[in-house]
Protein backbone atom coordinates (compact mmCIF):
# COMPACT_ATOMS: atom_id res chain seq x y z
CA UNK A 1 0.00 0.00 0.00
CA UNK A 2 3.32 2.47 0.37
CA UNK A 3 3.85 2.52 -3.00
CA UNK A 4 0.38 3.02 -3.76
CA UNK A 5 0.78 6.04 -1.77
CA UNK A 6 3.87 7.38 -3.44
CA UNK A 7 2.44 6.98 -6.76
CA UNK A 8 -0.69 9.08 -5.85
CA UNK A 9 1.26 11.87 -3.90
CA UNK A 10 3.74 11.74 -7.29
CA UNK A 11 0.77 12.08 -9.84
CA UNK A 12 -0.70 14.69 -7.19
CA UNK A 13 2.85 16.94 -7.60
CA UNK A 14 3.53 16.25 -11.15
CA UNK A 15 0.11 17.12 -12.84
CA UNK A 16 0.02 20.58 -11.68
CA UNK A 17 3.87 21.40 -12.61
CA UNK A 18 3.08 19.74 -16.19
CA UNK A 19 -0.14 22.02 -16.03
CA UNK A 20 1.58 25.21 -15.35
CA UNK A 21 4.59 24.78 -17.72
CA UNK A 22 2.21 23.74 -20.08
CA UNK A 23 -0.51 26.58 -20.13
CA UNK A 24 1.55 28.99 -17.60
CA UNK A 25 -0.29 30.11 -14.40
CA UNK A 26 -3.66 31.94 -14.94
CA UNK A 27 -5.01 34.99 -12.61
CA UNK A 28 -3.25 35.12 -9.04
CA UNK A 29 -7.34 34.93 -7.27
CA UNK A 30 -7.73 31.56 -9.39
CA UNK A 31 -4.45 29.95 -7.47
CA UNK A 32 -5.19 31.91 -4.20
CA UNK A 33 -8.99 30.23 -4.18
CA UNK A 34 -7.32 27.03 -5.18
CA UNK A 35 -5.03 27.13 -2.01
CA UNK A 36 -7.79 28.12 -0.11
CA UNK A 37 -9.77 25.14 -1.04
CA UNK A 38 -7.25 22.66 -0.66
CA UNK A 39 -6.59 24.17 3.12
CA UNK A 40 -10.67 23.79 3.53
CA UNK A 41 -10.76 20.49 2.32
CA UNK A 42 -7.64 19.47 4.54
CA UNK A 43 -9.21 20.91 7.82
CA UNK A 44 -12.55 19.45 6.76
CA UNK A 45 -13.32 16.45 9.75
CA UNK A 46 -14.45 13.41 7.80
CA UNK A 47 -17.19 11.05 9.08
CA UNK A 48 -16.12 7.67 10.78
CA UNK A 49 -17.65 6.24 7.42
CA UNK A 50 -15.41 7.90 5.49
CA UNK A 51 -11.85 6.52 7.63
CA UNK A 52 -10.71 4.37 4.98
CA UNK A 53 -7.58 3.97 3.02
CA UNK A 54 -8.81 4.90 -0.07
CA UNK A 55 -10.45 7.88 1.02
CA UNK A 56 -7.58 8.93 2.79
CA UNK A 57 -5.42 9.00 -0.55
CA UNK A 58 -8.37 10.83 -2.82
CA UNK A 59 -8.36 13.52 0.16
CA UNK A 60 -4.92 13.89 0.34
CA UNK A 61 -4.44 13.92 -4.13
CA UNK A 62 -7.19 16.93 -4.15
CA UNK A 63 -5.39 18.99 -1.74
CA UNK A 64 -1.94 18.13 -2.73
CA UNK A 65 -2.96 18.63 -6.22
CA UNK A 66 -4.61 22.06 -5.58
CA UNK A 67 -2.02 23.16 -2.80
CA UNK A 68 0.98 22.70 -5.32
CA UNK A 69 -1.05 24.38 -8.35
CA UNK A 70 -1.88 27.19 -6.53
CA UNK A 71 1.69 28.14 -4.96
CA UNK A 72 3.19 27.57 -8.21
CA UNK A 73 0.93 29.57 -9.97
CA UNK A 74 1.56 32.38 -7.32
CA UNK A 75 5.20 31.76 -7.40
CA UNK A 76 5.69 31.58 -11.34
CA UNK A 77 3.44 34.01 -11.95
CA UNK A 78 4.92 37.03 -13.59
CA UNK A 79 2.80 40.70 -13.77
CA UNK A 80 2.16 41.63 -17.12
CA UNK A 81 3.77 44.60 -18.62
CA UNK A 82 2.91 47.07 -21.23
CA UNK A 83 5.47 47.27 -24.18
CA UNK A 84 6.15 50.41 -25.54
CA UNK A 85 5.93 51.15 -28.71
Amino acid sequence: MLSMAVLVYLLAISIPVYLLHHFHPQAWYWHVLAILCALGIGLIPTPPAWKTTASDLIFGFVMSLLLVWGVGGLLLGRPHRERLA
